[in-house]
């Protein structure tokens, strides 16, 4: 196929905005990027995808997610609203989990992902908890995954919540999934990390078996400092600070995901930025769970690759950006914090080192040989639209609801805003099973 009548930014680094150019997607891989006359005179009989003038590029990434959040929208909580983050755990999001059943975690990842379809999100880290269906819960998440055509890394996540047998059956699944995938050839739809929740709702026990158990190769996703009271408690158990727990027992790592990091001090980032661990920013879930902001841009300064996700809210991902670019400015209260270059750093290029790492295939670049993960966008620029001036044409300008076709590994999932799924269909048995997902959580109070 060729997709011709675009505009492509190629997310190189130096990126290109190239007019006149077109790309040829084969198989599951962009395999040429050449002046578009000079591509039909050498592939006459090839498809043609015509953009119409529309902007092509690579799909965003999601650096971390919950597909079964998907449930708590709408919810009413029980009691008083929660006065802090530990009070949001306690009245919404463990109690939500335990009323999980295996129809739900199948539905909860299959609307979301339609959500990613539709606002050109083509790979998403996930982290899953299920604590009523552990074992098998990773093998539904897959299958939603493969159903929708999206690129996806799964884990499972373990905790010392509800005893001793229930986290063994966490890193079961976390240990299961990982060897499932080992033999799969590089650039694979699906892949496996080994899914921790937090230093709060993890012994010293679960910690060394998890460390001592995980697959050679395989890493870490696991929720860090996101409030004050995860310190607290590691410093409780442990007499140290998060980070230095964790990097103990072997947790930190190259491999491993590191989740929010709100209340690092500057040993913790040094330890990140030495074991060059990743670690993912999600802005607005911070203001929501009224947590804070970490120091992101003194995270990037010491070279940890921050990257961005979305911690469960909706899949789009370019509104993830606009927060990060606007929330650390009124944090601050210096209009200079977080400039446009910085957000794409970590939305475009850190997010793509990621998922090139965890995938073992080029992703997020329009280039020879990368995965042919692309997106068009009906953006119509009222100013000049350059390399240099980019980023604030998407911090401005760009709408999530621009997003006309959707390609994973070289398949359109979404094309003139049509899904090849049912939405409906999926978005009415949600529906029906939320309600019975909602009773549940009441019943628990």
């Amino acid at each position: 196929m060729l997709i011709t009548n675009c505009r492509i930014i190629t997310w190189e680094n130096p990126n290109r905005v190239l007019s006149g150019w077109a790309v040829r997607v084969a198989n599951d891989l962009i395999s040429e990027v050449s002046p578009e006359r000079e591509l039909i005179q050498k592939y006459p009989a090839e498809d043609h995808l015509d953009a119409h003038g529309q902007i092509l590029m690579p799909g965003l990434i999601c650096a971390h997610t919950h597909f079964y959040g998907a449930f708590s929208r709408g919810m009413t909580l029980y009691g008083d609203a929660p006065a802090d983050f530990p009070a949001i755990l306690r009245q919404l999001w463990w109690p939500l989990d335990q009323s999980l059943t295996k129809e739900d975690i199948y539905y909860s990842a299959m609307v979301l992902l339609i959500d990613a379809i539709k606002h050109g999100t083509t790979t998403v880290f996930d982290h899953h908890a299920s604590p009523q269906y552990i074992i098998g819960s990773l093998d539904i998440i897959e299958k939603a995954l493969l159903d929708t055509g999206i690129r996806g890394n799964i884990c499972y996540e373990v905790t010392d919540r509800g005893g001793l047998e229930k986290a063994e059956e966490g890193i079961a699944e976390n240990n299961r999934m990982i060897t499932k995938f080992a033999g799969q050839p590089a650039g694979a739809l699906v892949t496996a990390s080994f899914g921790l929740h937090a230093s709060l709702t993890l012994s010293n026990q679960t910690l060394e078996k998890s460390s001592k158990s995980i697959p050679p190769g395989a890493g870490f996703h696991i929720h860090v400092a996101e409030h004050q009271s995860d310190e607290y408690d590691s410093i409780k158990k442990s007499q140290l600070r998060v980070v230095d727990r964790l990097h103990q027992y072997g947790i930190t790592g190259n491999h491993s995901i590191f989740v929010h990091g709100v209340h690092l001090d500057q040993k913790e980032a040094q330890i990140i930025s030495e074991t060059k661990t990743w670690l993912t920013h999600q802005p607005r879930s911070n203001m929501n769970n009224a947590v804070g902001m970490g120091d992101v841009e003194g995270y990037l300064r010491l070279g940890i690759p921050v990257c961005i996700g979305n911690d469960g809210f909706s899949f789009t991902m370019w509104d993830e950006w606009r927060t990060c670019y606007l929330a650390h400015k009124l944090w601050k209260r210096d209009p200079r914090s977080m400039p446009g270059d910085k957000v794409i750093q970590m939305g475009v290029y850190n997010n793509a080192r990621m998922a090139t790492h965890f995938f073992k295939a080029n992703i997020g670049v329009i280039a020879p040989g990368a995965k042919a993960d692309l997106i068009l966008v009906d953006y119509q620029p009222i100013t000049e639209l350059t390399e240099g001036n980019l980023p604030w044409h998407i911090l401005f300008g760009f709408r999530d609801s621009m997003v006309t076709m959707t390609m994973v590994n070289g398949k359109i999932l979404m094309e003139d805003r049509q899904l090849l799924l049912n939405e409906e269909k999926f978005s009415t048995e949600a529906a029906r099973l939320s309600k019975e997902v909602w009773k549940r959580y009441t019943k628990q109070f």
